[in-house]
């Protein structure tokens, strides 16, 4: 069974970003999905001299292995004043290091949201341009705006049906790539 690795890029306990993941990975049949919850792995501000002296942490190693041995990655970025979370670009700064061409070939689909109109849009667009240096092919691209308007919690589930569908639409062709 082809295997599907997601998570949000937000070490937040209560990340919307997170909730999204988790709705989208619903959706999902006839693939071994992988879901990490980043709140549960912490790793310590990237420094030359860190991993000199201490080498890389085997969550790190494991993280790694377990992105290299999917066939797909689903990510939702975060979005810290229209860039990615700091948390989220030290993670990618960690896995370059252990391996700079981590993403390999491998389709990302590649998501954000935020409590504002424009949805993580430049969170998105950072991560976008930033993935295909580590050999990534992000084809698949959704930004879910306005979180607690287009999203319930309670549902775990996209209300807006415009932009269910297109959420879906991306998904179902990402997924027939693999």
């Amino acid at each position: 069974m082809k295997k599907v690795i997601a998570f949000a890029g937000s070490n937040s306990s209560t990340s919307i970003n997170y909730e999204l993941v988790q709705y989208t990975v619903t959706l999902i049949d006839n693939f071994d999905i992988q879901l990490l919850n980043m709140a549960n792995m912490p790793f310590p501000m990237f420094s030359e001299d860190l991993e000199k002296e201490e080498g890389y942490k085997n969550s790190l190693i494991e993280l790694k292995e377990d992105i290299v041995e999917s066939e797909g990655v689903i990510i939702s970025v975060n979005e810290h004043n229209g860039n990615p979370s700091a948390y989220f670009k030290n993670l990618i700064d960690w896995l370059s290091r252990v391996d700079r061409k981590f993403l390999n070939e491998k389709q990302v689909f590649l998501m954000g949201t935020s409590g504002g109109g424009r949805g993580a849009i430049g969170s998105i667009t950072v991560t976008q341009n930033m993935l295909p240096r580590f050999g990534a092919v992000v084809d698949h691209v959704f930004s879910l705006p306005s979180f607690n308007d287009n999203f319930s919690k309670e549902e775990c589930a996209i209300t807006n049906e415009e932009l269910k569908a297109q959420h879906k639409e991306l998904l179902e062709d990402f997924l027939s790539k693999l």
